[in-house]
């Protein structure tokens, strides 16, 4: 009976921080993230062109790797944007170069979080060409994307979502 009370009171203290820190986090409390970039896009559910397109280029270990990185990620919709077939295209495994080229130029080594984004002109990306960067009132531009959400932190990195997939020259 002793060890069932103390294994209930643990069971009941651990249930008590684990709701504590869900509600903090909730209220606006800082938590560290516990899913690295792939994983935290795939979780959000508006990424899944991005994931397959990772997937179908080779590049889902390299950002669940280390990092750290920063991601500029286009949403489902910044793909459905791109002229009818081109994502369907990119896929194949014929177009892999070409995937790897378009999707290493949304990822900058490091971990660029906002306040360090509207500070820079421009920043080069892993496929080796630079991305422009601007603020246009509260806007911040990636070349011709719009961020619509900043600072996403993962286990290594940061993702800031844009609205736009970025085309490399």
């Amino acid at each position: 009976m002793l060890t069932l009370n103390r294994s209930l009171r643990a069971g009941v203290a651990a249930l008590s921080l684990s709701l504590l820190a869900s509600t903090s986090a909730l209220a606006g409390g800082t938590t560290m993230p516990s899913k690295d970039i792939v994983d935290t896009a795939v979780s959000a559910g508006s990424f899944k062109t991005l994931t397959a397109a990772l997937d179908a280029a080779g590049l889902v270990e390299t950002l669940k790797g280390k990092g750290p990185f920063t991601v500029f990620a286009p949403t489902d919709e910044a793909f459905a944007k791109l002229p009818e077939g081109t994502v369907k295209s990119l896929l194949k495994p014929e177009n892999k170069q070409k995937l790897t080229s378009i999707l290493t130029y949304h990822v900058v080594a490091g971990n660029v979080k906002a306040a360090d984004v509207i500070k820079l002109s421009s920043a080069k990306t892993l496929n080796g060409q630079s991305v422009s960067i601007k603020v246009v009132g509260s806007k911040v531009l990636i070349n011709d994307a719009t961020v619509v959400k900043a600072d996403i932190a993962t286990t290594n990195g940061t993702i800031h979502v844009i609205d736009t997939v970025l085309m490399p020259k």
